[in-house]
């Protein structure tokens, strides 16, 4: 039986500082997150230099607990894998450097690691049936892409958002309603006690790719609205707004998802990233793939968001396939996917 081949994994790339130990890309023996949300909670959104600084007090806890939670040590670790890429820079900056000072005193390998490659190998850790090739929607904060997944390292971008991210458009539209940060749960929440047709806001259709998304538009929508409900001295349902609003991103977000599906000749979709978590974007998925007859794969909650786990995964694959980085590896804060550096 050969020795199982254990990855130490970092990911610092927003506001959550996660430490993980996975076993051959699919096992989690441990992994350790750190939110910052409560903090950041105070200023509507993250704060890039206050997720800096809290990432530089708690990262050595958050291996240490790591470590400590699968009962390895670091000399027990084949490898240290690290998110260098795409986020915040400062924040990258600290979990890269950790990263190298810990490879560099014990003797490890070091395997820098694509964030959004990450996300999408979150949905290998709790299905042991899937593999490349398939199709994935990547939906957070900051990233809204539909991609083919040839491979655990090969990638062919089929569509992504000309403007805002869909997470982005969920915390801007709850800022406007009235909701506290961060906006997607939030307006999940309210969105399950209002009627999602009862205000008919724009789906968006970007010219010269199919699978292209915009959001802006929507956003804009919603903000005229309400502007218009106060300038007419009219009372805002904001359960109605949440609704309707969610439901606008979810019938596009589907609608593209299943098409690419199908165009693709593959049977196989997953969806990642922290929007992955919302209730109405799965339950809407889920439908449209039982009725296509298409296999549908999803993380659980705690690996849609940042989580060193996911980390782990994709640069367990990496490490297999050979990728070593040098002790000049940088923070890259707009990675490409598919790019290497």
């Amino acid at each position: 039986m050969e020795k199982p081949t254990y990855i130490l994994a970092i990911e610092s790339s927003c506001d959550e500082t996660s430490a993980a130990v996975v076993s051959d890309g699919r096992t989690v023996c441990s992994n350790v997150i750190y939110s910052q949300i409560d903090l950041h909670k105070l200023y509507g959104g993250v704060v890039p230099e206050i997720a800096s600084r809290k990432h530089i007090e708690k990262i050595n806890q958050v291996i240490t607990q790591a470590l400590k939670e699968a009962d390895r040590t670091l000399q027990q670790m084949d490898a240290i894998a690290v998110t260098y890429g795409p986020g915040l820079v400062g924040a990258l900056l600290v979990g890269v450097a950790e990263a190298k000072a810990i490879a560099y005193a014990a003797g490890k390998p070091l395997v820098g690691v694509h964030h959004i490659e990450g996300h999408i190998a979150a949905n290998y850790i709790e299905h042991e049936d899937l593999e490349p090739p398939f199709i994935c929607l990547v939906v957070s904060g900051g990233h809204t892409h539909l991609v083919r997944v040839e491979g655990y390292d090969r990638f062919e971008i089929l569509g992504r958002t000309r403007d805002d991210a869909a997470g982005e458009a969920f915390d801007k539209v709850a800022r406007a309603i009235g909701l506290e940060y961060p906006g997607g749960p939030a307006i999940d929440r309210l969105a399950r006690e209002g009627n999602r047709e009862a205000i008919p806001f724009p789906r968006a259709r970007v010219e010269g790719n199919e699978y292209d998304f915009s959001f802006s538009g929507l956003k804009s929508a919603v903000l005229n609205y309400l502007n218009q409900c106060e300038m007419k001295k009219l009372e805002v349902n904001r359960a109605d707004v949440a609704a309707s609003f969610q439901y606008a991103v979810t019938d596009v977000l589907t609608t593209h998802a299943i098409h690419a599906v199908k165009e693709s000749g593959l049977n196989r979709f997953a969806l990642a990233g922290g929007v992955a978590s919302n209730s109405a974007l799965r339950a809407s998925i889920k439908e449209a793939c039982e009725r296509e007859g298409i296999q549908f794969y999803y993380p659980s909650p705690v690996y849609c968001t940042d989580n060193a786990a996911m980390i782990g995964v994709a640069g367990y694959y990496e490490f297999i396939k050979g990728v070593r980085h040098g002790w000049d590896l940088n923070a890259v804060p707009n990675l490409k996917l598919g790019q290497r550096i």
